[in-house]
C-alpha cells in the first residue's frame, strides 16, 4: 500500500497568509469604488446647482390646448383603428402634450425638458432643459443640470422616441462621459408601456422633425 510523504514542512501560516491578501484584495477594490463613487460625484458638483429652475417654454393658449388635445385624441383613435393619420405639431404644442401627458413612475417630463427650436437639417429638436440627479449621499437630495440640450429623433418597431445627444450648461465644462451616460436614456419608451399611448406610438410608422416641430404619420415615409 502506497502512502503520500509530505516533501516539505507544513506552514500553518500559509492559509492565514491567502486569507490576509484576499481582504486586502476586497478591501483595496471597496476603496477604489468609494473614490471612484466621491471623485464622480464632485465633478458633477462642478456644472450642477441646489435648486431646480422653472423652465419657460413655448406656451398655448387654453383655447390653442383644447384644439391640441381634440386633433391628438383624433390621430390616437384613427391609429389605433388601424387608419391612416397624420399628426403635426409646433414645438409650442410639443411641449403641452408633454405636459398632458401622465406620470410613468419617473416623474413629469414637463419639469425637466421645454423644447423651444428644431433643426430638420439634423433630425434634432433643442430644449432648455433642468435634468435631476441624485447626490452621491443619496439621503442629501438632488441636484440639477440646468442648460441647453440637443435630441436626436429615433423609430423602432415601437415608435418615435428622442435621445440626447448634446448638453451644454452656461460657464461650465461638462464632462463628455456624462454626456454618453445621460444618452442611453430614452425618454419616451416609459410610455410604450402606457395603455393607451403605447398602442398609438406602436401605429406611427413615421416621424419626421420640420422647420416648426414634428409630423407623425400612421403610414411609411415614402
Amino acid at each position: 500500500m502506497l502512502t503520500k510523504t509530505p516533501t516539505a514542512a507544513y506552514n500553518p501560516f500559509f492559509g492565514c497568509a491567502i486569507m490576509v491578501m484576499a481582504a486586502l484584495m476586497f478591501g483595496g477594490i471597496v476603496t477604489w469604488s468609494i473614490y471612484s463613487l466621491m471623485k464622480q460625484d464632485s465633478e458633477i458638483a462642478l456644472f450642477t446647482i441646489e435648486k431646480p429652475i422653472p423652465l419657460q417654454g413655448v406656451a398655448l393658449s387654453a383655447e390653442d390646448r383644447t384644439a391640441l388635445l381634440t386633433r391628438a385624441t383624433t390621430f390616437g383613435e384613427a391609429a389605433r383603428a388601424g387608419r391612416a393619420a397624420m399628426l403635426e405639431v409646433t414645438v409650442a404644442e410639443l411641449n403641452a402634450l408633454i405636459a398632458a401627458a401622465p406620470d410613468t413612475g419617473y416623474g413629469n417630463f414637463r419639469e425637466m425638458i421645454a423644447f423651444k427650436a428644431t433643426q430638420p437639417e439634423t433630425k434634432t429638436l433643442v430644449a432648455d432643459v433642468c435634468l435631476p440627479l441624485n447626490k452621491a449621499k443619496f439621503w442629501e437630495g438632488k441636484r440639477y443640470v440646468v442648460g441647453e440640450a440637443s435630441f436626436a429623433l429615433d423609430h423602432s418597431e415601437a415608435g418615435p422616441d428622442v435621445k440626447l445627444t448634446t448638453l451644454t450648461v452656461p460657464g461650465k465644462v461638462v464632462s463628455q462621459g456624462f454626456v454618453d451616460a445621460f444618452s442611453s436614456w430614452r425618454w419616451v419608451t416609459p410610455y410604450q408601456k402606457v395603455e393607451p399611448i403605447g398602442s398609438v406610438l406602436k401605429a406611427i410608422k413615421s416621424a419626421r422633425v420640420t422647420a416648426v416641430g414634428l409630423t407623425f404619420s400612421t403610414t411609411a415615409a415614402p
